[in-house]
């Protein structure tokens, strides 16, 4: 097994993080021991970030002691690869709007408690104005309007940091081609001023998915 990136191992076409957590399964993972240490197999058709690593993501910007904002964080998968990696010095405010997914978030953070989950609009920062300046604001919302969103909580909430945004096309314009829908993102963050890094296709983890890392 080799580690990636701070905080991110590989084996083969396998990911793994370091389980912050020993002994504790988040949505039926494998885990596995190897130097007395415990990693979570980090599966990518679960988690689009995982799939952005495996295929070829050269800009990973959360590591340990990273501040994330993560709007659309469901029932934690991908947050819960992303507490292991931040660890405890780190902190990861969960944005849900659905209360389903909610309680799982809320059962997560009882065991991780550097998540904290908020139920609340992504489209209404001010419902969660009082989270601190953060580092990297990870999205992965799927809504028509969601890179304007994600604009939106960024100037709210980071200075000078990273934005992972995951875009499904379809939820954006079923018409056009994927590919057309990834470069009208991308034109709408630099017209924000984002310098555009990464726009990876999640192809064949996630069907018309792209994954972009900007950074301002």
């Amino acid at each position: 097994m080799k580690e990636i990136f701070p905080g991110v191992w590989k084996s083969g076409k396998e990911l793994f993080t370091k389980n912050l957590v020993p002994g504790k399964k988040v949505y039926g993972e494998k885990l596995v021991v190897l130097n007395k240490q415990e990693f979570r197999e980090w599966i990518p058709q679960r988690s689009k970030l995982a799939a952005a690593l495996l295929n070829g993501l050269n800009n990973m910007a959360i590591k340990h002691g990273t501040k994330v904002l993560y709007l659309g964080a469901s029932t934690g998968t991908t947050p819960s690869h992303v507490n292991d990696i931040i660890g405890n010095e780190g902190i990861l405010y969960a944005i849900e709007f659905s209360e389903r997914p909610f309680r799982n978030l809320i059962d997560l953070a009882k065991n991780r408690k550097n998540i904290v989950p908020l139920l609340s609009d992504a489209r209404k920062p001010e419902e969660y104005y009082w989270v601190e300046e953060c580092d990297v604001l990870y999205v992965d919302i799927a809504q028509p309007d969601q890179t304007q969103i994600a604009i939106r909580n960024f100037d709210e909430f980071i200075v000078h940091g990273f934005m992972l945004l995951a875009i499904k096309s379809q939820s954006i314009d079923v018409v056009k081609e994927p590919l057309e829908v990834y470069e009208q993102e991308k034109k709408k963050l630099e017209k924000a001023g984002f310098d555009v890094i990464e726009v990876i296709d999640l192809e064949p983890y996630e069907e018309k998915h792209s994954f972009i890392v900007a950074k301002k």
